[in-house]
């Protein structure tokens, strides 16, 4: 089964401030491993275009377009003959975009949502890139969040089909690295406003803490307002490339959840797989469903305040910190990799056209039949 698969997506070109690139580099190049030709839809703005880490892939097409009238006039034949078309979510004029895709394609339809907790939580109130009217339109919706939420929103909002495709890690980038340790403890992400309090919880007290142990927080569009205490360093930013020598230089990395995240649950952070994949134990905070990624204290290690978090960093063997991370990395390996979500994505694929042609069947059968077609 090789299809042609259409992606329109945030940005798959810069990493910016964007963890969605991560995201699809690793679906769509496992995509393409498999034999799928891709291409990805990318508005070109001037964010992304100023900081591009990704320029021509070697085995899948980015497409990048101006404005929304250039996507119909560009791509129609392209999304009219594929075979799948996924829009992501946060993409500038989603549901114009949305609108016109359901309506032209004659493949499947999906929604892939990287932020379902965002989404849930603000959908009713109105979002630029989803409407709660758009989501029966699509085929499958591909939700971020596992446990009971595809369910809820198949009840809640009447998708015909909703599935769990959680981030993943690619393997062929995140992998172990020989590297002196530098930190005791490391983070890498974004700034977030409502993730910037488990930061300041489980990572600046601690440093301040422990002045003579070394941390580092890596990541885009933090405020001058910070106050970092003199043993972390700040970094800007870290193209992907740069992130498992990040990962090997540190004892063990921190896991942030935003709010949302946190509420709803079932919600891992790209991060927590790709850190993992690089063999570096994970500190992350408390969620619902994290048990169902990772098991506690054999695969991660949760804490809820400075003290837990000092604790690890001060107490733990080195013989029990090394086998929580390779235990992680096995994990990772064996249900969360690219290739894995490739191979879900396909299965959902199945189901999905399998299900669109039982329903389609009985206006077949009932169809006169005309004679050029005999």
């Amino acid at each position: 089964m090789n299809l042609s698969i259409v992606v329109v997506g945030l940005s798959v070109t810069s990493s910016w401030g964007n963890g969605h690139a991560t995201t699809y580099r690793a679906l769509i190049e496992a995509l393409a491993r498999r034999g799928h030709k891709v291409t990805f839809l990318e508005r070109d703005t001037a964010w992304y275009r100023e900081h591009r880490d990704l320029t021509k892939p070697l085995s899948w097409t980015v497409e990048l377009y101006q404005s929304l009238k250039d996507v119909p006039r560009r791509f129609g034949k392209l999304v009219k003959d594929a075979d799948l078309i996924i829009i992501g979510s946060y993409v500038p004029d989603g549901i114009a975009i949305s609108e016109w895709i359901t309506s032209q394609a004659r493949g499947l339809t999906a929604f892939y949502d990287i932020d379902t907790p965002v989404t849930l939580a603000r959908l009713d109130q109105g979002l630029d890139y989803l409407s709660a009217a758009m989501i029966p339109r699509f085929d499958l919706y591909l939700s971020f969040a596992g446990g009971p939420v595809p369910e809820m929103i198949e009840q809640r909002y009447g998708s015909p089909m909703a599935r769990v495709l959680y981030c993943s890690a690619d393997t062929y980038t995140y992998a172990p690295q020989q590297a002196q340790t530098k930190w005791a403890l490391g983070y890498l992400g974004t700034y977030s406003e409502d993730r910037q309090p488990i930061l300041d919880q489980l990572m600046l007290s601690p440093a301040r803490t422990l002045p003579s142990e070394q941390f580092a927080v890596a990541g885009a569009q933090f405020p001058e307002g910070i106050q970092w205490p003199e043993n972390v360093l700040r970094i800007e930013h870290l193209a992907p490339k740069q992130h498992p020598m990040f990962y090997a230089e540190q004892r063990f990395t921190l896991n942030a959840t935003r709010a949302d995240m946190r509420v709803l649950g079932f919600s891992p952070s790209v991060r927590l797989f790709e850190a993992a994949a690089c063999g570096t134990p994970v500190i992350s905070d408390r969620w619902p469903g994290i048990e169902t990624i990772f098991e506690p204290s054999r695969e991660i290690l949760l804490a809820s305040t400075p003290r837990d978090v000092i604790e690890i960093l001060r107490d733990m063997p080195e013989e029990r910190r090394r086998a929580i991370a390779e235990n992680a990395r096995r994990r990772v390996l064996s249900v969360h990799t690219s290739e894995h979500r490739a191979r879900q994505l396909e299965a959902y694929y199945a189901e999905a056209a399998a299900r669109r042609h039982r329903k389609s069947a009985p206006r077949q059968a009932n169809r006169p039949v005309q004679v050029a077609e005999l």
